[in-house]
C-alpha cells in the first residue's frame, strides 16, 4: 500500500474508515493515562477524527499527523477555525491555538518539529498499515515521542475473510513491537458490533502502554 491510496480514498470521499462519533474506547479508557490538564496528545494518522475535538474539549493540547491535506482541511473546517500553514522540515505544519496538524509522510516527521508530547492516541494508524511497515511505524512512534504513554486500538479477525485496512493486528504482534518500551495491559476487549465493514467477526482492543522500567530509569 502507498500513499496514493489514501489519497484516492479521500479525493473519492470514500471514507467509511471516518467514525461521525468519538470513539467509545477513548471515552471509557482515556483516563488511565493520567494526564494533567493541559497534556499534549498526539493522534497519529488522524485524518479528520471527531475525536481530536473531543480532547480539545477537555483542555488538552493535541497533536497530529496525517498523509492527505484534503483531510487536515476538513478537519479545521469542521472545527471552525482557521490554520497558520507552514513549512516543518519534509512536512507542512498546520496550527491553531492547542493543536499542530503535520501533513505529509508520517516517517518525515521528526522529534523536533513535533514537540514534547505526554500520551499518543493510536485510534487508527497502527491497524492502517501493511505487517511489513508495522515494526517502522511502531520504532518511529516510540522514537518521535520518547516513548509516550500510548492508548492503542486494534482489530483482530480473520485477515483471510476480508482483505484491509483496518488490518489485523493479534495479541502477539503488539507484544513483539512495544515490549522493549512499555508495560503492555489489555484494558479492554469488545466485540464489533455487525462485524467489522459488516463483512466478518472481529473483536476490537484497548491497550494501555506505559513507560518500562528500562524507560524511566
Amino acid at each position: 500500500m502507498d500513499s496514493d491510496f489514501w489519497h484516492r480514498k479521500w479525493q473519492a470521499n470514500e471514507i467509511g474508515f471516518h467514525n461521525e462519533e468519538v470513539n467509545p474506547l477513548l471515552l471509557a479508557h482515556f483516563a488511565e493515562l493520567s494526564l494533567s490538564p493541559g497534556s499534549r496528545v498526539f493522534v497519529p494518522l488522524c485524518g479528520k477524527t471527531r475525536d481530536i475535538a473531543w480532547l480539545l474539549s477537555r483542555g488538552y493540547q493535541v497533536a497530529g499527523a496525517e498523509l492527505s491535506e484534503l483531510a487536515v482541511d476538513q478537519l479545521f473546517a469542521e472545527l471552525g477555525v482557521k490554520p497558520e500553514i507552514a513549512g516543518a522540515g519534509d512536512v507542512k505544519h498546520y496550527s491553531a491555538p492547542d493543536l499542530d496538524i503535520f501533513v505529509g509522510d508520517i516517517f518525515k516527521l521528526t522529534r523536533k518539529a513535533l514537540g514534547s508530547i505526554d500520551a499518543v492516541f493510536d485510534r487508527a494508524a497502527l491497524v492502517a498499515l501493511p505487517e511489513k511497515m508495522r515494526t517502522r511505524y511502531t520504532s518511529h512512534i516510540v522514537d518521535i515521542t520518547c516513548a509516550a504513554p500510548q492508548l492503542l486500538l486494534t482489530f483482530e479477525y480473520d485477515q483471510a475473510a476480508m482483505a484491509g485496512p483496518p488490518f489485523s493486528v493479534c495479541d502477539d504482534e503488539v507484544q513483539r513491537h512495544y515490549k522493549d518500551s512499555y508495560r503492555i495491559t489489555a484494558v479492554a476487549s469488545v466485540d464489533v458490533a455487525g462485524g467489522l465493514k459488516g463483512k466478518c467477526a472481529a473483536k476490537e482492543t484497548a491497550w494501555l502502554l506505559k513507560r518500562s522500567e528500562r524507560q524511566l530509569s
